[in-house]
């Protein structure tokens, strides 16, 4: 019999988004995951939807920009039920724009604390757990912004290129001890609540298949974290093939 294993998504919202799905996908390949975010009753929503669809899943109310929120949600999926923590992936973001000459240093900090520090807190404290048991994978969520750099998104993208580096570095140093972390760049628009809420025209003005579907960019998740350990990837880039680049 297969031991149980259990997953945490961090940066959750939205049902149709990139967060939802992968939680929906990782639970529907028998993982118990632990959903992170903000507001209980959009936990409490995806929670009850995975449930309906046959999967197993627990929502723990994280702000994941500080360390004692970060630890108690660890705490939490270590120690709730049966199983091993072999699944996280960050996918916490706020993709806000703002010319340079017009951005604070507290806006600028926020924008840092969420894209980057938050992922620090999270890659260590999955990394304090896997290593000893020489197994796990960790995956980061990136953008267009982790490797360019463009107006009025510099608080974004510096941010973005932060979590970058971080997640080579945490390859480089934890890979060769069986841990794999990957970090995937989505670039182009997202087909989830996010984008049809606030630029709904958007869907309209790329046309079919011209943004990227969640459940697709789910599918890739689930590949990193089956992937066989003589070939990891260590990084990947997901666009529409209407995309240009």
């Amino acid at each position: 019999m297969s031991e149980k294993k259990k997953a945490i998504v961090v940066g959750v919202g939205a049902e149709v988004g990139v967060g939802g799905a992968v939680c929906h996908r990782l639970a529907r390949e028998g993982l118990h995951v632990f959903i992170a975010g903000r507001t209980q009753a959009k936990l409490d929503h995806l929670v009850q939807s995975i449930q309906t669809n046959g999967g197993t899943a627990t929502g723990v109310v994280t702000d994941t920009t500080r360390e004692p929120d970060v630890l108690r949600l660890f705490d939490s999926a270590e120690n709730e039920g049966d199983g091993v923590l072999d699944c996280v992936v960050y996918n916490a973001g706020n993709n806000f724009p703002k010319p340079l000459l017009e951005t604070e240093a507290e806006f600028f900090e926020m924008v840092w604390r969420v894209g980057c520090l938050g992922g620090f807190l999270v890659g260590r404290e999955a990394g304090r757990r896997m290593i000893p048991r020489g197994r796990g994978t960790i995956i980061f969520t990136g953008a267009t912004a982790s490797i360019k750099g463009r107006p009025p998104f510099g608080s974004f993208a510096s941010a973005k290129a932060a979590l970058r580096s971080l997640s080579q570095t945490m390859a480089r140093d934890w890979g060769p001890q069986g841990i794999h972390v990957a970090h995937v760049i989505i670039d182009g628009g997202i087909n989830g609540d996010l984008l049809n809420t606030r630029r709904p025209q958007l869907k309209e003005q790329r046309g079919e298949d011209g943004l990227l579907d969640v459940d697709a960019i789910a599918d890739t998740y689930w590949h990193l974290y089956a992937q066989d350990k003589t070939a990891w990837a260590q990084e990947i880039d997901l666009r529409p093939y209407k995309e240009t680049f």
